[in-house]
């Protein structure tokens, strides 16, 4: 039974750093992935679903939901490790509902826990403008981002709640305090 850890974030709450360390850390167990890598790689393959995904991507287009769960949850089911990492998603109700409805169709599966790494949208703001890599990271894009991540949030939130999955970490910590109790709390769920 694959055991998954979905960790969720505002764009430069630290989720991304803070699961590939984890995983890094704890090599043998712990198999980390990110929604666009797993995407990217699936193009790479040259894959049917690959070659599929490239056709929208390459006309600039978004991949449709079934397709990303599709990847996700095959990526998954490969997965070297019996304990998964996927950040970064659930980014919408439409992810989350689509997942959950191919999970529960699953039984070598289980989500075990949404943890969300919470910030304030200005200590993330200063975090992306600081790390500044390329033309989308200005205020502008950093505000756009941010309204589609807090937009159905509080849906998300309450979704995972109500299943008593969802488990808040302060992410105004420094990386090691973050990293430190994500991995306690992955550790107290297996």
């Amino acid at each position: 039974m694959k055991k998954l850890f979905l960790i969720i974030g505002a764009p430069g709450s630290g989720k991304t750093t803070d699961a590939q360390i984890i995983a890094e850390r704890n090599a043998d167990e712990i198999v980390h992935y990110s929604t666009g890598d797993l995407l990217r790689a699936e193009v790479a393959s040259g894959s049917e679903r690959g070659k599929l995904i490239n056709g929208f991507v390459s006309k600039g287009n978004l991949v449709p939901l079934e397709i990303v769960v599709e990847t996700i949850v095959g990526a998954i089911e490969q997965a070297p490790r019996d304990i998964v990492i996927i950040d970064g998603y659930p980014r919408s109700v439409e992810q989350m509902e689509a997942l959950d409805k191919v999970l529960k169709t699953r039984d070598d599966v289980e989500i075990v826990s949404v943890i969300e790494v919470e910030v304030s949208e200005q200590v993330a703001c200063d975090r992306v403008l600081g790390r500044a890599r390329g033309d989308d990271d200005n205020v502008e894009v950093f505000k756009n981002r941010m309204k589609v991540y807090l937009e159905p949030l509080s849906q998300i939130q309450k979704f995972y709640d109500d299943l008593g999955l969802l488990q808040t970490i302060n992410g105004e910590r420094t990386i090691e305090e973050i990293v430190a109790d994500i991995q306690a709390h992955i550790e107290s769920k297996i």
